[in-house]
Order: structure tokens, then sequence, then C-alpha cells
């Protein structure tokens, strides 16, 4: 994530938790460092008093931690974590799926299977990072498919704060090619705009999912 690009001024808050954020997923901000506020300060062209209004952000979305007089820290992955947000998270993308089929125009659903495509290029290719980003790209996709702000809101903050620890869990190569088969079994629910079985289908994909990082996280 790049940390050293100044931030524009008319979105100075907006864009400053959003690179911040993503620099925590993506790891840039390793788990259980200390966040280098004079180095971001500098790097990002802000003063003390926006860094820290972005960093309060960040604390209520689980992200950082913050310290009495001792500045913030990035917080670390748990399983207790994971597995209290999991459950949660499996809602709302499927009520999100399921929102989607009724709501989506076709040219959405068009470029979702098209990002899809994309990757199953990657994961043919064995490129990770590249799956992952496009893998992200298609679940945001449906979420903003559903065309309900509340639920992406609340979507947002718990996914940053388990989207780390499938960027830092080496999950096997037999549990990746079961998550590409149901991602076919997505799209083709999608396409078909059967709400009822994209909402089960995601819903079983993220339980899926957290079976697979406490298995690689142990």
């Amino acid at each position: 994530m790049n940390l050293s690009t100044p931030l524009t001024r008319p979105s100075l808050h907006e864009e400053l938790v959003t690179r911040l954020r993503e620099a925590i997923v993506q790891g840039t901000l390793a788990p259980g460092a200390k966040v280098p506020e004079r180095e971001l300060c500098e790097s990002l062209g802000v003063s003390r008093t926006p860094l820290r209004e972005a960093l309060k952000v960040m604390a209520n979305e689980g992200l950082v931690v913050l310290e009495s007089n001792r500045g913030a820290r990035v917080s670390n992955v748990t399983m207790e974590e994971l597995e209290a947000a999991f459950p949660v998270i499996a809602v709302l993308e499927g009520l999100a799926g399921e929102l989607a089929c009724a709501r989506a125009s076709d040219d959405e659903i068009a470029r979702i299977a098209l990002r899809h495509r994309d990757m199953f290029r990657h994961y043919e290719a064995g490129n990770r990072p590249a799956y992952f980003q496009a893998n992200r790209d298609i679940h945001d996709a449906l979420m903003a498919a559903a065309r309900n702000p509340v639920l992406a809101q609340h979507y947002t903050m718990l996914s940053s704060r388990v989207e780390r620890a499938r960027l830092l869990a080496n999950v096997s190569d037999s549990r990746w090619a079961e998550a590409v088969e149901e991602h076919h079994d997505i799209l083709a629910a999608l396409e078909a705009r059967n709400g009822a079985r994209l909402r089960d289908l995601l819903t079983a994909h993220l339980n899926n999912k957290l079976a697979a990082l406490k298995k690689a996280l142990s």
C-alpha cells in the first residue's frame, strides 16, 4: 500500500482512512507494530491532528489499539476475533448476494463475471497476490450491487479485520482449488439471479474460509 504519496485535500480524511486501512490489511503496517506517526505525517503530507482522527477510526474498526501517551499499535490477528467476526460477515455477504440478484444491473453482473475470469486466470498461473485482489474485488462488487449503504458500512469494518488473516495464512492448494469451484457456483447463481441460492453459497463459502484459516494458522 502506498504510504509515501501526499494526500489530496478535498477528501483528506476519507483518503487517509482508506490508506491506513489498506496498509494494515496488506501488511505494510504489520500486526503488533507501532504506528510511525511522525514518518506517516511526513510521507503523506498531513499534520498529527488528521492522522490521529484517522487512527481513531482504525481503532473503532479494531485494526489498531490506542495506547495512552504511547500512540497507536497495529492490533494482532487472533483466532477469537476470527471466530467472532466470520459468522457475522457470512450473514452480511449472504444478504448482499441476495439483494444483488434483485438489484444489480446486467452491466454490473457482466463486470463481476469479467473479474471472475481474471481471478481464475491468476489461479491457473499460481499468482496468489493477484488472485486475492481479484477475489476481494468480486466480493466488494457484490456488496456494492446490493445497494445498501448500512450493510456496506458494517461489511467494510468487519472484512478489514479478517482480510489480514487470509494474507498471513498459507492456505493449502487443495482449499484454494475448492474456493475457486465455490466461486464458479457463486457466479452462476448471480447470473441466474437466484438470490436464495447465492445467499446460501456465500454463507457456506465464508464458513469454509474460516475453517481453512483456522487450520492454516494453527
